[in-house]
């Protein structure tokens, strides 16, 4: 087996968590497989796997070595493509991170489409809520609510969703309804942090079309949407989310907007990409349908 057929077989292997299924993505005998790893980690002089009898990890190595091996692989499909006169039809692995409700409601109910226009293309999605690092993981494209830190990721806005102020009817009951921002000093809200910088977020409204920010208290912070919403419902605080997001507990009258007359920022839906992935054939199509996706999604 050669060196770049050995490293595609370990990236399967890592993300499979299995030989077996690996092997069987290669069209390989199981055996033909755990003999190449093991050429491959002597020749590196180190493990790259931890074999149990339930599933296979890396090792702190295979880590490093997985993610760089996932920018090679990429690389190499993108080299190749850029001289594939059939580029309108990529071939290759897509690489996406997406999850939450864009994920379940948005795109997924409509990847069946995207798979049937570019049938030569595999795809493989990473859910967690982080921003992955997109180069260090080989991750082609994310989807993301909000502007990002990293500076050097290009980015292509799909949406930018209106935000409203909301909470329980039991929570009201309780600790009564804010007329003005200014009331939220006396208010309890559910937190929400950045796994990475652990800061939690103020209330946040436009006035003269400057963000003007206010703090309550609060006893409960989460880090995922989905938790977010649901303190909500349990009538632990105040939240501030996007409205698409609560549309139908509004509808139902489990949750109740407040402060309805304070213009809230619009958050910004988000593709963003590698800059050297700019050209890549599988994200350019990628990025032009997911794009159209929302347009329709949010249509008037």
């Amino acid at each position: 087996m050669d060196r770049l057929e050995a490293l595609r077989l370990f990236t399967h292997i890592v993300d499979l968590g299995s030989f077996t299924k690996a092997a069987g993505m290669l069209d390989m005998p199981r055996a033909t497989a755990t003999h190449a790893m093991k050429e491959l980690e002597q020749r590196l002089g180190t493990r790259l796997l931890e074999r149990t009898t339930r599933n296979v990890k890396p090792t702190l190595d295979g880590r490093a070595f997985y993610e760089r091996c996932c920018r090679i692989l990429a690389d190499v499909e993108d080299a190749e493509a850029s001289l594939d006169t059939s580029s309108a039809n990529p071939s290759g692995v897509l690489r996406l991170g997406l999850h939450g409700t864009h994920a379940t409601q948005i795109i997924l109910p409509r990847l069946a489409e995207f798979r049937a226009r570019y049938p030569r293309l595999n795809i493989a999605i990473s859910s967690g809520d982080r921003l992955v690092d997109l180069v260090g993981e080989g991750i082609d494209c994310v989807v993301r609510v909000g502007v990002p830190k990293d500076s050097s990721l290009v980015a292509r806005r799909l949406a930018s969703l209106p935000e409203i102020i909301c909470a329980s009817p039991q929570y009201l009951a309780r600790w009564g309804t804010p007329l003005l921002p200014a009331d939220l000093a006396a208010h309890q809200a559910v937190g929400f942090f950045s796994r990475d910088h652990n800061i939690q977020y103020p209330f946040t409204f436009l006035r003269n079309g400057q963000a003007e920010e206010y703090k309550a208290g609060g006893w409960i912070a989460v880090d995922s949407a989905d938790a977010y919403t649901q303190c909500a419902l349990l009538g632990f605080g105040l939240i501030q989310v996007p409205r698409f997001r609560v549309e139908k507990y509004l509808q139902t009258g489990q949750l109740v907007a407040v402060l309805s007359d304070q213009t809230c920022p619009e958050l910004p839906v988000l593709a963003l990409y590698p800059s050297h992935h700019q050209l890549s054939p599988r994200v350019k199509v990628f990025v032009e349908w997911v794009t159209q996706v929302y347009a329709e999604h949010f249509a008037g």
